[in-house]
């Protein structure tokens, strides 16, 4: 891995899943990794639900706004971590690649969001010990 490792999140509509999973990494690993989500079929918002889900936890999503998946975001990206988008995930020799397999919060309220949510919080904290360990101190 390079100095900076780069992480992409992806998802069908980029509305849900990815952009909580690309929210908690940055929040929580802050400048040493850089972080990309995207989806194959992007909606035109992000979901409610989510935005207020990710409130809860002090994190304000609601400037963010669905991405369509490209070839060079994958290819400047050292980690791919795709979410239910199945062939629509080009794959790319010499990259990281995880598929996360969770719930979609599409349609559904907070009160459904937040156990998607809190999996992928526990994801992304196993996910920096990997690729972006704390510096010691």
């Amino acid at each position: 891995m390079p100095s900076k490792p780069s992480v992409l999140f992806v998802c069908v509509h980029n509305a849900g899943r990815s952009q909580m999973a690309a929210a908690y990494l940055s929040h929580l690993a802050g400048d040493r990794v850089e972080v990309r989500s995207a989806g194959s079929a992007p909606a035109n918002t992000v979901n409610a639900a989510v935005v207020a889900a990710m409130l809860e936890e002090g994190i304000d999503i609601s400037a963010q706004s669905p991405k369509i998946l490209t070839d060079d975001a994958v290819e400047a990206s050292d980690v791919v971590i795709t979410m239910g988008c199945g062939d629509a995930c080009k794959f790319y020799p010499g990259k990281r690649y995880e598929d996360w397999v969770l719930a979609d919060p599409a349609g559904q309220g907070v009160e459904s969001v937040r156990p998607i949510r809190d999996e992928i919080r526990g994801r992304i904290q196993t996910l920096i010990a990997e690729i972006a360990p704390a510096p010691a101190v």
